[in-house]
């Protein structure tokens, strides 16, 4: 069995069918993690779904940004961007079994034999992997229950709180949570999340530091494989692998084998797009 895992599809099906081929994937014998955003942007948002949906146990996939945004979209709680491709999901007949499936995926995945952690956009610094796994939870809790799914999709746009503290609760609660699992890229010098630069880290404005950089990072030492940072691209350190290579926007996809090396030794396989 090899344990593989892929950068955003943002509905970008071909490339990922063809990368799937390279390795001589075997649904029946291998496994596949995708770190979210499934959807969106690309030409095969609804087919990206359902390719997905379709390998069952073969796959596992954490909910990133765009996700999130396909789910309020659905719930009427959130008009669709213009650049959005939602509608390829929104008026399928099989819609509502995707949107349900979607809803219920996690927000964070951990292995423990292959002691690898799977998260969209990153793990806050100050949050060890039980705090990780417990906020993500809460958030899926909600999101598995049609009513209160829709009541937090419509309050969970925003950048604030941007920091987190224990005391937080309800909607702010949830919100910090989704917004560090599926939005953050940097910290301020406070440790607050700054949303303010995507550009690649040496690029970025002074005192911005990339959540997986900051000092005494209570999950250090603990590999985590993560997407969402297109102008980063496919990236190795010593504990962590960025695999968002920018697909969507005529770039190329990126596929990597988890369970055979350590993170700065991965073997990677990348797909060309548009």
């Amino acid at each position: 069995m090899a344990i593989y895992a892929v950068g955003d599809l943002q509905g970008c099906l071909t490339p990922l069918e063809r990368l799937l081929e390279q390795v001589h994937f075997d649904p029946a014998r291998d496994r596949l993690w995708l770190v979210g955003d499934l959807v969106n942007r690309g030409p095969d948002s609804g087919a990206c779904l359902r390719r997905v949906r379709d390998l069952g146990a073969a796959a596992v996939t954490v909910l990133g940004n765009h996700d999130l945004h396909l789910l309020a979209a659905a719930a009427g709680v959130r008009s669709p961007r213009p650049r959005d491709t939602l509608a390829q999901v929104l008026d399928r007949p099989d819609a509502a079994e995707l949107l349900d499936w979607l809803a219920a995926c996690p927000l964070v995945h951990h292995d423990e034999a292959l002691g690898w952690t799977l998260v969209h956009a990153g793990i806050p610094p100050a949050w060890d992997l039980d705090r990780a796994r417990t906020e993500a939870a809460a958030v899926n809790a909600v999101l598995q229950e049609p009513v209160r799914r829709e009541a937090f999709l419509a309050q969970m746009y925003g950048d604030h709180p941007d920091a987190w503290e224990d005391t937080l609760e309800g909607p702010d609660r949830l919100r910090y949570t989704v917004n560090a699992l599926t939005r953050m890229r940097f910290l301020r010098p406070n440790g607050r999340l700054d949303f303010s630069d995507s550009g690649p880290p040496a690029q970025a404005a002074k005192g911005l530091t990339p959540w997986f950089a900051v000092p005494e990072r209570a999950m250090a030492g603990h590999p985590i494989v993560f997407g969402h940072w297109s102008a980063f691209g496919f990236q190795r350190g010593p504990d962590w692998l960025a695999l968002d290579s920018g697909c969507v926007w005529g770039q190329s996809m990126t596929l990597v084998r988890l369970d055979a090396a350590a993170p700065d030794e991965i073997t990677s396989w990348q797909q060309p797009c548009g």
